[in-house]
């Protein structure tokens, strides 16, 4: 170890600063790298263009039943598939109970071997998970679904996101019919309510593309806002269909 105050000392001392400056840099640039959905009426609602990559973002069924609950977890869905970018990457999701289809999740871009599941007993083994996926640094993106979570829990996900570079996805589910599951007060830097609307009709007899009502509820940096969307393809991608009416999210979308 070379002798404090010699030239080798400040150099030595100079490369570290150097490699402190390169590694904020490189925490920076994560934290503000985005995952745009690729449509323009969404992306210019979003402040940054898109998802925020490293951060905590929540979805919630719009109301109880099992369609909006499927809606709002392939919604995850199809952002986790776009996140793996079709490569080997992998997606851990945490639930509690063995609900999960995967053959669904495949139809809404992500595939069984991108997936790594995790069954966890109760919310707060899901959180824990969660978290310590985040902190890995190595995932495409954490999923888990849970009922109810403290405002504590979600500052440490969203601490964890920031930590591992990592995208955190939370399905909260409804735990009374007159109970909002996004009530309560979170560090989501994105929350967001998808409930199921009329699929177009086909020229013969059957269903057509399934149809959500997409609800950015609450974004921090930007205006709530909410669509009619076409739900995601084999590649996650969602599309706008020709007929949809854009307005302003109501005033109680956006408490």
């Amino acid at each position: 170890m070379p002798p404090p105050g010699s030239a080798a000392a400040s150099e030595r001392l100079e490369a570290l600063r150097a490699e402190v400056r390169a590694i904020e840099s490189t925490g920076a640039a994560a934290a503000r790298e985005c995952l745009p959905f690729g449509l323009e009426s969404i992306d210019r609602r979003l402040a940054g263009g898109g998802l925020a990559c490293a951060a905590l973002h929540e979805a919630a069924p719009d109301r109880p039943g099992l369609s909006d609950d499927a809606a709002a977890t392939l919604f995850l869905a199809s952002v986790a598939a776009r996140r793996t970018g079709g490569a080997s990457a992998t997606v851990l999701w945490a639930v509690a109970r063995r609900d999960l289809f995967a053959p669904g999740l495949a139809r809404a871009g992500l595939a069984p071997e991108h997936v790594l599941y995790a069954e966890c007993g109760r919310d707060e083994d899901v959180l824990a998970v969660m978290e310590e996926g985040l902190r890995h640094g190595g995932l495409a993106a954490v999923v888990g679904e849970v009922r109810r979570v403290p405002m504590a829990a979600t500052r440490r996900l969203q601490l964890a996101a920031e930590e591992g570079g990592t995208m955190a996805l939370m399905l909260k589910r409804w735990r009374k019919s007159d109970e909002d599951p996004l009530a309560a007060p979170s560090a989501a830097v994105t929350r967001w309510r998808i409930g199921c609307a009329p699929s177009a009709p086909l020229p013969v007899a059957g269903i057509g593309r399934s149809r959500w009502r997409l609800v950015l509820a609450r974004q921090r940096g930007g205006e709530p806002h909410h669509w009619i969307m076409e739900g995601p393809d084999a590649q996650g991608r969602l599309a706008l269909p020709a007929d949809a009416e854009h307005r302003s999210t109501p005033a109680r979308a956006a408490a």
